[in-house]
């Protein structure tokens, strides 16, 4: 029996823009997802995230009858976590890919910047907000997208996963975004600043860490608690931080290896 991965994803990319890194594990995984966290009116986007944690939990309660791993990219990394310190007898270990744990002074820098509102000058929330939502074609949907230099760097069996499940037919014709903007914003003006507290004494399940070597979310946060937790199960892809979507086969791979190094140490 396949042990089963529940992938959560970053800010923003519906689940199913993973879909070519999901083929690549599926051979020994069975990879399972919430399609979108925060868009469950039974699940708010509040700040700490603790109900999108709950979304999180809630689908693994109702799908599984065993332990599963946890893997996240980015805002699906902190939920992992989260999820893992809440439940740990349901979680079989965590991978997070390029979310590092906040702590230290960096972490009393966010609060008082989102006491101020400053979190969403110096993050992707004031670019959130002015989000193309609607285009008139699948074409124009992917023109879009792949003149964006982030964007340009992508695989582009990624990429046309994303046009093709991060749109939906709108009623007025064309396409509209999926990923509603205005909860892609609260999302990140909400940003957990209390999960490095969650593990000064530690996590009760093995955590691994996936992170992009040209990071700058990483660059900005630091690993001093990340290394912690991780141990030697801390490896690096080239990349930025949307490393899986630039690099999804060696993404798969590592993936693999981490998961397999944290079994054979459980």
């Amino acid at each position: 029996m396949k042990d089963i991965i529940h992938f959560s994803h970053a800010n923003g990319f519906p689940a199913s823009t993973y879909r070519t890194i999901f083929a690549e594990l599926a051979d020994q995984y069975e990879v399972r997802a919430v399609e979108r966290y925060g868009h469950d009116p039974k699940f708010p986007v509040t700040r700490d995230w603790p109900h999108l944690v709950e979304q999180l939990l809630a689908s693994v309660e109702s799908n599984y009858v065993r332990p599963v791993w946890l893997v996240g990219h980015s805002l699906g990394g902190y939920l992992s976590l989260t999820a893992a310190l809440k439940k740990p007898q349901w979680v079989k270990g965590v991978v997070m890919l390029d979310a590092p744990v906040i702590t230290g002074w960096r972490n009393s820098v966010l609060r008082v910047a989102q006491w101020t509102g400053l979190d969403e000058r110096l993050s992707a929330a004031a670019v959130t907000k002015k989000r193309r939502t609607h285009w008139a074609s699948r074409d124009d949907v992917w023109r879009h997208f792949v003149e964006k230099p982030a964007f340009a760097r992508w695989d582009e069996r990624m990429l046309a996963d994303y046009v093709d499940y991060g749109t939906v037919a709108a009623p007025r014709g064309g396409l509209d975004l999926t990923f509603n903007r205005e909860i892609e914003y609260r999302i990140y003006r909400t940003l957990p600043h209390t999960v490095g507290a969650r593990i000064s004494s530690g996590v009760p399940v093995p955590v691994g860490f996936l992170g992009g070597s040209h990071s700058r979310e990483v660059r900005a946060i630091g690993l001093d608690a990340t290394r912690r937790i991780a141990g030697d199960q801390l490896i690096w892809i080239d990349g930025s931080h949307l490393f899986p979507m630039e690099r999804p086969l060696e993404t798969a791979r590592a993936l693999q290896d981490i998961l397999h190094g944290l079994a054979s140490a459980a």
